[in-house]
């Protein structure tokens, strides 16, 4: 395997290699996202606020559609990654295959689906009317797309489990200046509006996907995808499935709690939800300061805890905790600090600056109190313990936002009290799943010292 690729996890100081490897993951996240910032800026800028809007809306129902096979390729990372620290390249080959073939049939089923359920799902949303046409001709382009949005995200989770964080990062900015340059001209010369968007990130999608199987395929020792002779392995999928899945609910029912959450701002007109989504991306990219700390402990302590090293995986929580709360703090606290400036990048109507405003105050600002259900969580998937964080972080989270719709938002109304339920439910989460992480990780460092973690 090319040394320069990966990261040696099991030896010497942990802090450089951590950011090492968080860097380039955060901003291959930060650059995914991208292309759905690219969207709403160009249509803001050069279409309208309600192609604004129809691209916005959106936004939770991708989420919801592809969060949970998204969240099936932790256990992709985890299980190879456990296999590194163990030295079992048998293990390690046959993940690769497995993993790429639940990526490739997920992704056709869900772009199936997807297509059957878009129209219904938006009109559950309370999609304002007068967009709803155009956000579900957005939805059913960029759909298309989906075998190879899964494609690319289990082949860098494949990538990420050796440290190799640098090449997904590569591959995003070759994607990104495409989808940034279809873009411009769908949208500008030819006057597609959210179909030109839609049209640009789909590109993008199937060209990121062609580059990872092709760097794939071009692995050497246990990491190489071998096409021909793809094909699933029971014990690997029984063990991806085991971490993935509880991982995949909890995205999905974040996911559906978060669309619960876009209905309730839905009722606001449009001009709130282009605002909210304008706001959104800046929260997703103080999120990615999380969920790059979040890889990084989940890779970490899957490598040494197969390996054996405990002391390696406390502290791993420790610097993945305190790094991701800073970072992703003071990230928030400027782009607040900076709030109009940062609208106006998406759009220039004074009422859709205000409305992003607003959730910048009471949203985004407390994004590192996620931390501390992220990392926890993160380290307990890294022993092999997916489903408690994911039981705990879909009540924390998920119950607790419904209830805040239904129970407090009526008799406390307005838009930025609505959004308090993102910073209660981040406190009540980290609460539950901190003392959990103190008492698995207790039992998973007993039973790797006796010699049971395989």
């Amino acid at each position: 395997m090319n040394k320069s690729n990966q990261i040696d996890m099991l030896n010497g100081p942990l802090m450089g290699k951590l950011v090492r490897f968080a860097i380039p993951f955060a901003a291959s996240s930060i650059l995914q996202q991208l292309f759905n910032s690219v969207d709403i800026a160009v249509v803001g800028n050069f279409a309208s606020s309600h192609a604004l809007a129809a691209v916005g809306a959106n936004g939770p129902v991708i989420a919801l559609l592809l969060n949970f096979f998204i969240g099936i390729s932790l256990g992709t990372n985890v299980i190879i990654a456990n296999h590194i620290g163990q030295k079992n390249e048998e293990g390690i080959r046959e993940a690769v295959s497995t993993s790429s073939v639940i990526a490739l049939v997920a992704g056709f089923l869900l772009m199936i689906v997807g297509l059957l359920v878009a129209s219904p799902l938006l009109k559950l949303m309370n999609t304002p009317a007068d967009v709803l046409d155009q956000a579900t001709l957005y939805l059913r382009i960029v759909l298309l797309g989906a075998p190879a949005i899964l494609i690319y995200n289990f082949g860098a989770a494949i990538l990420r489990s050796k440290g190799d964080t640098k090449r997904p990062l590569y591959i995003l900015i070759i994607a990104g200046i495409l989808n940034t340059i279809l873009n411009l001209i769908l949208v500008i010369v030819f006057n597609m509006a959210v179909a030109g968007v839609a049209v640009a990130t789909t590109v993008s999608n199937f060209v990121s996907a062609g580059i990872i199987v092709w760097i794939l395929t071009r692995e050497e020792g246990p990491f190489k995808l071998k096409i021909k002779g793809m094909k699933s392995y029971s014990r690997s999928l029984s063990r991806i499935l085991n971490v993935g899945l509880p991982a995949g609910f909890q995205n999905m029912l974040f996911a559906i709690s978060n669309v619960f959450v876009q209905s309730a701002i839905n009722s606001y007109g449009a001009l709130a939800v282009a605002g909210n989504a304008a706001a959104l991306n800046y929260e997703f990219f103080s999120y990615f300061f999380v969920s790059a700390f979040d890889a990084a402990a989940v890779t970490f302590v899957g490598q040494n805890y197969g390996a054996g090293k405990v002391d390696r995986c406390k502290t791993v929580f420790k610097i993945c905790m305190t790094l991701s709360v800073i970072v992703s703090s003071l990230f928030s606290a400027i782009i607040l600090l900076n709030g109009k400036a940062c609208m106006r990048v998406f759009t220039s109507d004074p009422q859709v600056i205000s409305f992003g405003i607003e959730r910048l105050k009471y949203a985004t600002l407390w994004m590192g109190l996620a931390c501390s259900y992220e990392i926890a969580g993160s380290c307990m998937r890294g022993f092999g313990y997916s489903l408690q964080p994911a039981i705990l972080t879909i009540f924390g989270t998920c119950v607790l936002r419904i209830v805040w719709i239904y129970a407090v938002s009526p008799i406390w109304p307005g838009l930025g009290h609505l959004l308090l339920a993102y910073p209660v439910s981040w406190i009540l989460t980290g609460a539950m799943v901190l003392v959990a992480y103190r008492v698995t990780s207790k039992k998973a460092f007993v039973l790797v010292s006796d010699g049971s973690s395989s």
